[in-house]
């Protein structure tokens, strides 16, 4: 059975988002860390990874981008999920008594509307479905956790309310990692990693590669390099494979421009 490494316990929105792309039979590997999921796979625990890479509302989840760009795995799918939380708490807990909320940092930025309406004191927690598991096994009568409904069934607690996300339209963006490549597909898209040279124009032109082969481009972002102050890497997605003639010529061209270039996978694209 395939095996599918994601960050969290038991209940997570990874782990409906590794149903949502590979179905029930598959084995399901909670990892503490971003980092652990990596390791599973490079370690041979894990055949795939399922990592959250940006949400609708938060943005780009920097921490998995800076591992994609650190580790040797390969992005061969995408999964978009829409995100309902849910305010879960131990069963019997009043709305009113609620003076603390707990959950993964992205969730609480998510739900950052609902938590200031309340007033509540937010406190940031490794996992969403993390804080459910800890709640149900540590009761405190003042503090509420944000997870999926799944968690909340999983660990015995009630819904105080639900949809609390501050755009309904709460979508999340994950990568399928793992070794190896994954074929063409009917419809496909391309992620990547580029630094360019410090010179008037060097950005500009990487982008003209793509632009005057009518490549389309659907994401574009700088991040700071690691150990190297005040220095920029840019993460890239285009539609179109890598191995298709125009999409390799464009590359070809990218190579002899930027500093760096780093192919992180062409894969399927997700219906978004």
């Amino acid at each position: 059975m395939t095996r599918v490494a994601f960050q969290g316990e038991h209940g997570a929105f990874s782990e409906e988002a590794i149903y949502q792309h590979f179905g029930p039979d598959v084995t399901t590997l909670p990892s503490r860390t971003f980092e652990d999921i990596f390791l599973a796979i490079e370690e041979e625990r894990a055949d795939f990874g399922v990592l959250p890479v940006e949400n609708a509302v938060a943005g780009s989840i920097n921490k998995a981008y800076d591992l994609l760009l650190e580790h040797d795995l390969r992005v061969q799918g995408e999964i978009y999920l829409p995100v309902r939380h849910y305010l879960l708490a131990v069963p019997g807990t009043r709305l009113e008594a609620i003076r603390r909320v707990r959950s993964h940092p992205q969730a609480l930025a998510q739900c950052e509307d609902f938590i200031l309406q309340h007033g509540w004191h937010a406190e940031p927690w490794y996992d969403t479905a993390g804080s459910a598991k800890d709640l149900a096994a540590h009761p405190e009568p003042d503090l509420a956790v944000i997870a999926s409904r799944l968690a909340g069934e999983l660990y015995g607690l009630e819904i105080l309310a639900e949809d609390i996300q501050d755009m309904r339209w709460n979508i999340t963006r994950f990568f399928v990692i793992a070794h190896g490549e994954a074929p063409p597909a009917d419809r496909s898209k391309t992620s990547l990693v580029f630094a360019v040279p410090h010179r008037p124009g060097a950005l500009y032109d990487c982008l003209g590669e793509f632009a005057q082969r009518g490549i389309n481009l659907t994401k574009l972002e700088s991040r700071p390099r690691r150990n190297r102050p005040w220095q920029y890497v840019f993460y890239l997605d285009f539609e179109g494979h890598w191995q298709d003639p125009i999409c390799r010529d464009a590359l070809v061209g990218l190579l002899s421009r930027a500093a760096f270039v780093k192919l992180l996978g062409s894969y399927p694209a997700a219906d978004e």
